[in-house]
């Protein structure tokens, strides 16, 4: 057993860290996530109910055995006693009873309770399900968060390594007398700012990795493990009154509500029943003055004051309480489709507004700048300045397109399906 643990540790080893999909995160979340390994639970509780409202009532049996002696009868009363063994008073002179009884439920009402616990069991999968898709956002946008960070990361590292050229080319010239020492320490303040993002950039993308891993299930990922899919512009065409449709087709928490509604009515029924009286049946035999004899017994309430008219009552007002929450989840997943929908066009054209024209405009101003300052035909502090607007631009990008993706996300949220129609 030690050895293949050995061996497996060394194939892994090899093969190098765990890389994983968006796909695969959302997959090992729902698979091994405690919240929802916990909420799934309830599934099975749920279940296990159902097997107590489907069981009978238990039958009671009773006995008893009255006016026994405390002693021996003939040492009691020798006068009226004289002669009678204790064998022929305790068959002659005491009383023995055993019996039986069983409520007959009347009404239906294991049929009604068992149906109940179905339709609560049929609405807490459901629960279960918008849970899931609540885990699957925040998988996603930790996800996104981690590639932002390697993206970051990534730019951090190129613009640094380029710009260390620039400064190993002032230091040159400072050296040589043909840089001011003023210009010098300029360039130097401004290596600063690269090596700060550098360290900003291996910083969050440690934590997005780390704050993944929880979600994921922190046992189920090794530590060195990083994600991968392609962050780059995914253009979506779509039509919002299609997402809408699907939406309160797939939606979990709408498919909840309206289960709600299945169980107030559920309930109601079961209320109903509970309103009809039981019967309670009973039979008894019985050993007296030697005397053997056999009794039989019915009972049932009378239904003058209590019929459970409260809980009737009580269960057609939950009715109405769950089509108003039925409405309310409609229009709330409605809402949550368009608001997503607008979100993902405006962020659409955000990134396009980069793609199609300012990544172009800031390379171009900041290699233009660059190459005059190195000629002395631009200035150091317009060759710095058009750096930082090169910089910031191809982190604003790249804020954007996470942007954009988060906000395909939770377009996918809100409709309820991965597979946008």
């Amino acid at each position: 057993m030690v050895g293949i643990l050995l061996t497996q540790l060394a194939e892994a080893q090899v093969q190098g860290p765990v890389r994983i999909t968006l796909d695969e995160a959302v997959q090992m979340a729902l698979e091994h996530n405690h919240n929802m390994l916990a909420m799934m639970t309830t599934i099975q509780q749920s279940q296990a109910e159902e097997v107590t409202q489907n069981l009978r009532p238990n039958p009671a049996l009773f006995a008893d055995w009255e006016y026994l002696p405390l002693g021996s009868p003939s040492r009691q009363n020798p006068n009226t006693y004289s002669g009678v063994s204790t064998s022929d008073y305790l068959n002659n002179n005491t009383e023995a009873d055993l019996g039986l009884s069983y409520l007959i439920e009347r009404g239906g009402k294991r049929r009604d309770r068992l149906q109940a616990q179905k339709d609560i069991t049929a609405q807490t999968r459901s629960l279960v399900a918008d849970n899931g898709r609540g885990i699957t956002f925040q998988v996603a946008t930790l996800f996104f968060s981690a590639q932002l960070a390697e993206s970051t990361l990534e730019l951090a590292e190129k613009d640094l390594k380029s710009f260390q050229q620039t400064v190993d080319i002032g230091e040159a010239q400072y050296k040589a007398g043909g840089l001011s020492e003023n210009d010098y320490l300029m360039i130097k303040l401004q290596l600063l700012q690269f090596e700060s993002d550098l360290e900003q950039a291996q910083l969050a993308r440690v934590q997005s990795l780390s704050d993944l891993r929880q979600l994921l299930g922190y046992e189920s990922v090794s530590e060195d493990y990083d994600v991968v899919s392609s962050f780059e512009y995914q253009p979506v065409k779509v039509n919002l009154d299609d997402l809408q449709l699907k939406a309160l087709q797939s939606r979990p928490d709408l498919r909840a509500a309206q289960q709600g509604v299945t169980a107030a009515n559920s309930q109601l029924v079961l209320q109903k029943a509970i309103g009809k009286q039981d019967v309670t049946v009973q039979g008894n035999y019985s050993h007296t003055g030697g005397i053997n004899a056999a009794s039989f017994y019915g009972s049932i309430p009378l239904a003058i004051f209590n019929r459970n008219q409260g809980e009737i009552a009580r269960a057609r007002f939950v009715i109405n309480q769950a089509d108003e929450q039925e409405k309310a989840t409609n229009g709330q997943a409605l809402t949550d489709v368009f608001d997503a929908y607008q979100g993902l066009r405006s962020n659409d054209k955000v990134v396009l507004l980069y793609i199609s024209k300012y990544l172009d405009v800031a390379t171009r101003s900041r290699d233009i700048s660059e190459y005059a300052y190195h000629r002395g035909g631009a200035s150091l502090l317009v060759f710095l300045d058009a750096e930082r607007n090169y910089r910031a631009t191809q982190l604003a990008y790249r804020q954007a397109l996470a942007s954009y993706l988060l906000a395909l996300e939770q377009l996918r949220e809100a409709v309820g399906v991965r597979n946008l129609p």
